[in-house]
């Protein structure tokens, strides 16, 4: 197991990059040049290139080996932060990305998300039942690595290292991987299916996912189970940004501690997904310690958000702040790679032809829950008000633990 799980692990950590640079780094950047809430949390439609999987998972499923196309599209990205190295970060007056970047980062973005498809597919196909605890820990647990290497980490390397040399370092690290997935031997004896298996895209394609059992109430549960924390996750940080707190304290403390944090509670969850629990009672358990870990977080924004408040350095409130950005990864982490073993076994229950594509169609959803709020939070906390909208957040939060109760026997 351990052949499989190390190049997976190597993959999945390149794949967080892109995501850990535009959620961590990116925000913080055009917060601090004066950016509005809602026009950083727009910047998410960079994005948008994750949402169309479903174009291409099928084209990945019939057309090359999944092995070629995963190498293929870790080289592209490579290429593309060779690019990036080359062009300033900051647009005219220094206030937003200049088109360029914008362009590249979404290119960037669709590079990423065919990588997903072929690298899922390789998953799917590789990982026995009894592997997919470990396997989907090594998922989350790389990816989310990846993405504090990138968001955290770049912002604490930022003002020692150049723009330049940074990208560099990600087209260097992109392109061992490419040459990686090309050669490790765990990836290259994996069978390919005969092209009679393959799925043709026709207008069926779209009813035989669905017939899958199982599959309308994952995707209904993946579409809802992060809405309120990803909401509170993304607008959490800009605010303690706008309350004083350097760019370095949160490139510390929700780049690197708070995803060390997601990165040892996913392992938990791997550990006790292997041993002894099944994905939906473990949900049910972890759902509402996420639920009182954003009570907390709310509460605390309430009390910051008072005109005799500041978190000043040196208070207790801006330290239980920052303690409180670590809670909800820690928290976070054990919900996402529970749903996401809950997602792959759902996936396996369809035939060898549609698993790429049917865990390509729950992973697309469970992305377009976390862009939808997290792309109108920014808005909602302009015009609503910080409190209301972490009210809203709370009573999203909520949701998926009346859901839990209507999952099929499938799933069980």
């Amino acid at each position: 197991m351990l052949g499989k799980l190390l190049p997976l692990a190597g993959l999945y950590l390149v794949q967080g990059l892109p995501y850990g640079l535009q959620s961590g780094l990116l925000p913080v950047l055009l917060r601090a040049r004066g950016l509005s809430l809602t026009r950083v949390g727009l910047a998410k439609a960079l994005y948008a290139p994750w949402l169309f999987k479903l174009v291409w998972a099928p084209l990945v499923d019939k057309w090359g080996s999944s092995r070629g196309w995963l190498a293929l599209s870790t080289a592209a990205l490579g290429l593309l932060c060779g690019l990036l190295a080359t062009l300033p970060p900051a647009g005219p007056g220094g206030a937003a990305l200049p088109v360029p970047v914008a362009a590249l980062l979404l290119l960037l973005n669709l590079a990423a998300a065919v990588q997903d498809v072929a690298l899922d597919m390789l998953a799917v196909r590789l990982l026995e039942p009894a592997e997919l605890g470990p396997g989907n820990t090594v998922q989350v647990v790389a990816y989310k690595l990846g993405a504090a290497l990138a968001s955290g980490g770049l912002l604490a390397l930022l003002p020692a290292l150049s723009w330049t040399l940074l990208f560099l370092l990600l087209a260097a690290t992109y392109w061992l991987a490419a040459a990686a997935a090309w050669v490790a031997p765990a990836l290259r004896q994996l069978p390919v299916p005969p092209p009679s298996a393959h799925p043709r895209p026709s207008l069926r394609l779209q009813q035989d996912l669905l017939a899958v059992p199982g599959t309308l109430w994952t995707a209904g549960f993946v579409l809802t189970y992060k809405l309120g924390e990803q909401g509170a996750s993304g607008l959490f940080p800009l605010l303690l940004l706008d309350g004083g707190i350097s760019t370095a304290e949160l490139g510390l403390w929700n780049g690197v501690g708070a995803v060390l944090c997601s990165i040892a509670s996913s392992s938990l969850g791997g550990v006790l997904l292997a041993r002894c629990w099944q994905p939906l009672p473990l949900l049910r358990s972890v759902l509402w310690f996420r639920l009182g870990g954003l009570a907390y977080q709310t509460a605390l924004l309430f009390q910051l958000n008072s005109p005799r408040t500041n978190p000043v350095p040196g208070t207790v409130l801006r330290g239980a702040t920052l303690l409180s950005l670590c809670l909800q990864h820690l928290l976070g982490g054990l919900v996402t790679t529970t749903t996401f073993t809950m997602m792959m076994r759902c996936s396996q229950l369809a035939p060898s032809a549609l698993q790429a594509t049917h865990y390509s169609l729950l992973a697309t959803l469970e992305l377009l829950g976390k862009l939808l709020v997290g792309t109108l939070a920014g808005a909602l906390a302009d015009s609503l008000g910080p409190r209301l909208c972490f009210s809203l957040f709370l009573a999203l939060s909520a949701t998926p633990m009346l859901y839990l109760g209507f999952a099929p026997s499938a799933l069980a």
